[in-house]
């Protein structure tokens, strides 16, 4: 599905965001990224649709490199990936039901798009989605009477209304409330899964990370310093991402939502 060989970012300074970055998911999984502010993970993600241009290496999706295309080629290959920003990225004045739908913008006609005319079969698919994110009846609520949590659950449906071979999702909690961000989180993950969408999530919570993840990859200094189970994220691994800090308090954070990830792919 997705084969990452040899992925590197360097910018004119020297400094390298990312160094010979290897992965491959070859099945429908969440997949965590952790690590310190500065590791790679943002960059990681960005080079895979191309927002940032990689420096070389190779971005394989279902057999097509992402790094070589240009211009049509590559405009028609992001279609085939969703995005879900941490800073939600909606059109404010908008309603939710338009923000859905620019989802499939790249599936109409110019005219289509302009007159905000989809097929019957897409405005079906956003009312589903509508209903399963938790937001049954604002499909005429404008974008900026929604709150943090509403915005990222309308990013969420937008980014599947692309029924995307591949979901990146980059910090869709940072800004949120723990409660609002296990609620998000919890959403995301059924959703993809049940799409059998391959996701990976930038994020800098690792309870979170380990309560709906699949796997977690660590990063630090632009290189995977860890790529395993989330049960395997031990204090000692946990200090090799991060430093020497008491993670025992964050052990003792985990819940019963980690089977979650687990249960939908077994």
């Amino acid at each position: 599905m997705l084969k990452i060989e040899g992925l590197t970012k360097a910018y004119t300074t020297g400094t390298k965001a990312l160094n010979n970055v290897s992965l491959s998911i070859d099945e429908p999984q969440v997949v965590a990224i952790i690590g310190p502010s500065g590791a790679g993970k943002s960059t990681l993600i960005r080079c895979i649709n191309r927002l940032v241009e990689p420096t070389s290496g190779v971005v394989e999706l279902n057999g097509t490199n992402l790094v070589t295309l240009k211009g049509g080629a590559l405009r028609k290959a992001r279609r085939r990936i969703g995005m879900i920003f941490q800073e939600y990225n909606l059109v404010e004045r908008l309603t939710v039901m338009e923000n859905i739908l620019s989802g499939r913008l790249g599936y109409v006609s110019f005219l289509q798009a302009f007159r905000r005319s989809f097929p019957k079969d897409d405005v079906s698919a956003a009312f589903r989605l509508l209903d399963r994110v938790g937001l049954k009846g604002y499909q005429d609520t404008r974008a900026d009477a929604l709150s943090g949590g509403q915005r990222q659950r309308v990013g969420i449906a937008r980014a599947l209304i692309q029924r995307p071979e591949l979901l990146l999702v980059d910090e869709p909690t940072a800004s949120l409330d723990p409660k609002t961000a296990r609620q998000v989180m919890r959403i995301m993950v059924e959703l993809a899964l049940e799409q059998n969408t391959p996701t990976i999530v930038n994020i800098h919570d690792v309870p979170l990370a380990k309560s709906f993840a699949n796997r977690v990859i660590g990063m630090r200094d632009g290189e995977i310093v860890f790529d395993g189970n989330p049960d395997d994220l031990t204090e000692t691994e946990l200090t090799n991402i991060y430093g020497e800090e008491d993670w025992s308090a964050e052990a003792a954070n985990k819940n019963g939502d980690a089977p979650l990830a687990q249960a939908a792919t077994s």
